[in-house]
């Protein structure tokens, strides 16, 4: 049954989550932040009398992070290309003496990688500047911007851009993210542990060299609740002007990477392995139904094929990166 994204039409904002669990135990490993540890804090949720009730909450994976991984679930690692739903689908890739270096699906800045815009090869860079150049003065056009990045990688717009070369309007195009997503747990202890590293040949020797043996601790986290929130900005979307054709491309493309996740992304960390309790469930706009990732990886390829008038001739554009 082909998608139907009628109910999205007037919508300002899909507000999604879904209630997550550890795959085996209680136990599991936050994102750690460096000079900080654990991102602890104080939650606020309101009851049914818009009285605030305080609990304590952790930071279990965070909205930077999360980008990457929604592009990570887009790429084959076997067949180094994106996955087959998504073929025809404009990216960069970066070569380097014959091999794949990287691409813009994987670099954590897209577009703005520097594999892409600093190497000596200045395909992109002149194609920005060209299309994109003359706006040192005066408003940024993003609808332009976003035109610009539908034609070589359309993950640069959903999960927003920052293209800081002085060069390309004075360093001022930047894009926020259409698609953005964290998860947080609530009601958390810390569970402590720690163990040694074993040196059963000289266990007082050099521990700078790697002799000797070395104890640690770790501090990990059991919940009361741990939940995935996701939210495509479908106001935004719709302002940049784009049509109907590459909105509905670009929304059945969030809804694959999330749908994605769920199904195979959930192994944050080694000691972070989770899974889905119940379905998602959709806050807003109330009851709207959430396609499958059967229905979405089946419609995607003529969703990208009805773009291609859009998109860069090839789609993938190769780069090669020099110093």
């Amino acid at each position: 049954m082909p998608l139907d994204f009628t109910a999205l039409k007037d919508q300002p904002r899909l507000l999604i989550e879904v209630p997550l669990k550890p795959i085996q135990g209680s136990r599991f490993q936050p994102t750690g932040f460096p000079d900080l540890g654990a991102a602890t804090f104080t939650g606020v949720r309101y009851n049914e009398n818009g009285e605030a009730e305080e609990y304590e909450a952790l930071l279990v994976e965070s909205a930077q992070s999360m980008a990457n991984r929604l592009e990570e679930v887009c790429w084959d690692e076997a067949a180094v290309d994106v996955v087959e739903p998504l073929k025809g689908l404009p990216y960069v890739r970066v070569m380097q003496d014959g091999q794949l270096l990287t691409t813009s699906i994987l670099e954590s800045h897209r577009l703005n990688s520097p594999y892409i815009l600093e190497g000596k090869d200045k395909k992109i860079l002149d194609a920005f500047k060209e299309e994109v150049g003359n706006m040192e003065t005066g408003r940024v056009d993003l609808n332009l911007l976003a035109q610009v990045l539908i034609k070589y990688d359309p993950s640069s717009v959903l999960h927003g851009i920052f293209l800081a070369k002085k060069e390309l309007a004075g360093g001022r195009l930047r894009l926020p993210r259409l698609i953005s997503a964290f998860i947080e747990a609530e009601g958390v202890h810390v569970a402590s542990s720690g163990g040694v590293k074993l040196d059963q040949v000289d266990p007082k020797g050099d521990t700078a060299k790697g002799f000797g043996n070395v104890p640690f601790h770790r501090d990990e986290y059991s919940a009361e609740k741990i939940t995935a929130f996701f939210n495509l900005d479908l106001a935004q979307l719709r302002g940049y002007g784009l049509g109907e054709e590459v909105e509905n491309l670009l929304t059945a493309l969030s809804l694959f990477k999330i749908q994605k996740f769920l199904k195979e992304g959930l192994r944050l960390r080694t000691a972070c392995d989770l899974e889905p309790i119940s379905g998602l469930i959709v806050k807003r706009p109330e009851g709207y139904d959430v396609p499958d990732l059967a229905s979405l990886s089946q419609e995607l390829p003529g969703l990208i094929q009805s773009c291609s008038s859009h998109f860069a001739s090839p789609p993938v554009t190769e780069v090669l990166y020099k110093k």
